[in-house]
């Protein structure tokens, strides 16, 4: 089974990953896991005033922090391992990988804001459940 792992450093991914660790029927040996993170895009506004490389060299930190931890527990676990890390909008950018890697499932942890907050801000779960074709297993 392919599982996509969307992650964002939060400690509800790290809820996430025990939760994984704690369910034998989803760390099968036969499973690979593809953590998914993606940075959000700086307005053009500000991202103008930085030169490319400093701007490239910023969303490569800011994937990394996410992801080294993550790639740690999932080497400790020993589970099948692949990683992407993309920039852009969070809730589209991960719908469009998740549809284009064709997982069997995805997995992330949810914030658990209410709807109000929802609304105002948006949210990438609801975004992903409302664009993908592929079961959704929040953790909260």
């Amino acid at each position: 089974m392919k599982i996509v792992l969307a992650v964002d450093g939060s400690p509800y991914t790290k809820r996430m990953l025990s939760y994984i660790a704690a369910h034998e029927e989803l760390v099968a040996p036969d499973n690979e896991f593809i953590a998914l993170y993606v940075t959000p895009e700086l307005p053009p506004h500000a991202a103008r005033f930085l030169p490319h490389e400093a701007l490239r060299q910023y969303y490569a930190d800011e994937g990394e922090k996410v992801l080294k931890p993550v790639r740690e527990f999932a080497q400790m676990q020993g589970w099948p391992w692949r990683e992407r890390h993309a920039v852009g909008r969070p809730g589209e950018t991960l719908a469009e990988i998740v549809d284009a890697e064709k997982p069997d499932l995805l997995v992330m942890g949810s914030h658990g804001h209410g709807s109000f907050t929802s609304a105002l801000l948006g949210s990438v779960a609801g975004r992903l459940l409302a664009q993908t074709r592929v079961p959704v297993l929040l953790i909260r």
